[in-house]
């Protein structure tokens, strides 16, 4: 069982004393040109929720669309495809240091939305996660991250301060990398184990109801949500998710005078049932007002009041 007070325990006050960055400073890898949207819904949402700062590192074709979309992004065209290999400083070393010499100012890193399956854009991204790992950092894996992980499961294993995001489609595949036999009985279950077999990795099971496992406990939110599915939505998770566990950061470190109640190791779970909970009020608010007509955009402009929920319920 969650227990509410204790997430919102993690969720630094509005308070003068604070200085910016402080309420989170978030870092996106992902954005490929055929796939502009996912990262900036992932960073805007990390920004609605309440983070200070978002960096998105993306392929430069990507960078001129997501600069287009909101100056409230900072964007860094680091990324590089295939195609583009042999343009100086592209090889996976180059990338891997420009993206890591932005970490220290980050809380937290976000891999996938939009990343895409290119060969370079992949090898790159597996080197920079490892450098993330180094440096002690939160991260949230996600979309075509998920296919990284599913081809290269010991990039991730038994990193606590790692929280994937699967769909059903990425569930079974990443069961199926891990030898975890599937059965839609008992998603608990079935959560747990996956989490267990990649070394207490906590593990979003993404669904019609969400559990959240890290082979420890489980917890599950069955919050009411909107009833289409369109693309993006999982995108607007990331990032909610990556602005809570910056939250969970920024609550180790001490920032805001607070009961030190909650345990580092306690920070994953508590943020990401947090994450899933006001997504989920997002999209049932969004769905609410448009019908079938809602949009991802129509969820990321009810992250504000669906968060204003959160802390009154």
């Amino acid at each position: 069982m969650v227990h509410l007070s204790k997430v919102r325990q993690l969720i630094p006050p509005l308070s003068g004393e604070l200085h910016k960055g402080q309420a989170g400073r978030i870092g996106i890898v992902g954005g490929s040109e055929d796939y502009t949207g996912a990262p900036y819904f992932s960073g805007i949402s990390a920004m609605k929720l309440g983070a200070d700062l978002c960096h998105i590192f993306c392929e430069p074709g990507a960078g001129t669309a997501i600069k287009a979309y909101s100056p409230d992004l900072i964007v860094h065209p680091y990324m590089r495809t295939e195609d583009k290999k042999d343009i100086p400083g592209s090889s996976v070393k180059e990338i891997t240091d420009r993206v890591s010499s932005v970490f220290s100012r980050l809380h937290v890193l976000v891999v996938g939305p939009g990343l895409s399956r290119d060969s370079l854009m992949l090898a790159s991204t597996r080197e920079i996660i490892g450098k993330a790992r180094e440096e002690n950092m939160a991260i949230v894996i996600d979309a075509d991250g998920l296919f990284l992980i599913q081809q290269h499961p010991s990039i991730i294993q038994d990193y606590t301060k790692a929280v994937l995001t699967p769909n059903v489609v990425e569930f079974k595949r990443l069961c199926e990398a891990m030898k975890v036999p599937y059965t839609e009985d008992n998603k608990g279950t079935m959560a747990k184990k996956l989490s267990t077999a990649l070394g207490g990795v906590t593990v979003i099971q993404k669904g019609s109801v969400d559990v959240v496992s890290n082979g420890k406990q489980v917890f599950t939110c069955d919050k009411e949500g909107g009833l289409k599915r369109m693309g993006g939505q999982g995108d607007i998770l990331s990032g909610v998710l990556g602005t809570m566990l910056a939250w969970g950061k920024s609550y180790e470190e001490g920032v805001w005078k607070h009961s030190n109640e909650i345990k580092s190791q306690d920070i994953p779970m508590l943020a990401a049932w947090g994450a899933c909970a006001i997504v989920r009020e997002s999209g049932r608010r969004a769905f609410e007002k448009h019908g079938r007509a809602v949009l991802t955009s129509d969820m990321v402009n009810e992250i504000g009041s669906s968060y204003n929920s959160f802390m009154k319920d």
